[in-house]
């Protein structure tokens, strides 16, 4: 039986990861802080013989007694309203805590996994975003606290590779929706989601121009399976190309709830806040067979369905 540590295990991704992870026949140990994680996302799992969850902080010396197969490492603050809040602890986790995670990859021989990002291409000059592009980054902006997190992320992955020879894989995420988003999330889906739903004004930023893709979370967690049992170590873009403005999905979400809030436009809130965002999935299609199966039609009904469940709690 592989056995695999998640750090950020109780998380949004973090838990659907753990529940494709014990499906595989893993025995599963989620680490998290909760401090943007939930208990309430691996309730389902406390009584599974095979899962394990440890309250704990991997910025601190991270240890795990007995082999270890697999280290996952999913933690990370990462909506918009935690680049305000928790910029320091988001670097942290991503410098520190990735250094923590590497190390105990090396010790136990295990296989390493970076939940990378679309954020390392900034606002992107170049559409679709494929691999090799380096990035249009402002360091020093709201963002740049976790664009450059995650580009300092996966710079120390790649260095352990080289000297240490630690087998590693790289993902870099596009935009994901789906049940166990936080409700504060900040991001748009639980955004236009939570407004609906409560008959609130759908607040759309800017023109409603700007554009992102949205890839249903079990999509993602199978790319993350295909790519950790694969030869590849990445990165590789992990992401729905099928791109939509904020103007158009608002609307969509409107009809999905039948609701009868009003679509409004607000100032854009954050300068740096990208324009475009569409993966090139060539090297995933090609290296991993991979590619989203869940329409957005369908992704979006389940995750209503899940909103609307939390707020009526």
């Amino acid at each position: 039986m592989p056995r695999a540590v998640v750090t950020g295990g109780a998380g949004f991704l973090g838990s659907h990861l753990c529940d494709r992870l014990l499906k595989e026949g893993f025995e599963v140990i989620a680490l998290d802080n909760l401090i943007t994680g939930s208990t309430d996302n691996l309730a389902h799992l406390l009584d599974n013989r095979k899962f394990r969850f440890v309250y704990y902080d991997v910025t601190d010396y991270l240890y795990i007694d007995g082999a270890v197969d697999f280290i996952f490492h999913l933690a990370s603050p990462a909506s918009p309203v935690d680049f305000h809040t928790r910029p320091i602890q988001i670097m942290k986790v991503n410098a520190l805590g990735t250094h923590k995670a590497l190390g105990l990859a090396r010790a136990k021989n295990a296989t390493f996994f970076l939940a990378s990002t679309s954020e390392v291409y900034g606002d992107p000059l170049i559409h679709p975003q494929t691999e090799d592009y380096w990035g249009n980054v402002n360091p020093i902006g709201i963002r740049g606290v976790y664009d450059e997190a995650k580009r300092f992320a996966e710079a120390m992955t790649l260095a352990y590779k080289r000297s240490h020879e630690v087998n590693v894989k790289i993902v870099r995420i596009f935009n994901t929706y789906g049940p166990r988003m936080r409700l504060d999330d900040g991001r748009v889906v639980p955004n236009f989601i939570g407004q609906a739903l409560r008959g609130e004004p759908i607040t759309v930023y800017g023109d409603g121009s700007q554009t992102r893709s949205f890839c249903f979370c079990t999509d993602l967690i199978d790319g993350f399976y295909r790519l950790v049992t694969s030869q590849e170590t990445g990165p590789i873009n992990i992401g729905n190309p099928t791109e939509r403005t904020m103007l158009e999905f608002a609307k969509e979400i409107k009809a999905l709830t039948n609701s009868s809030s009003e679509i409004v436009f607000e100032p854009l809130k954050t300068p740096d806040d990208p324009k475009q965002r569409k993966p090139d999935i060539t090297k995933a299609k090609s290296l991993l067979g991979w590619e989203p199966k869940i329409s957005l039609e369908d992704g979006l009904r389940e995750t209503i369905a899940y909103f609307s469940g939390r707020l009526t709690r």
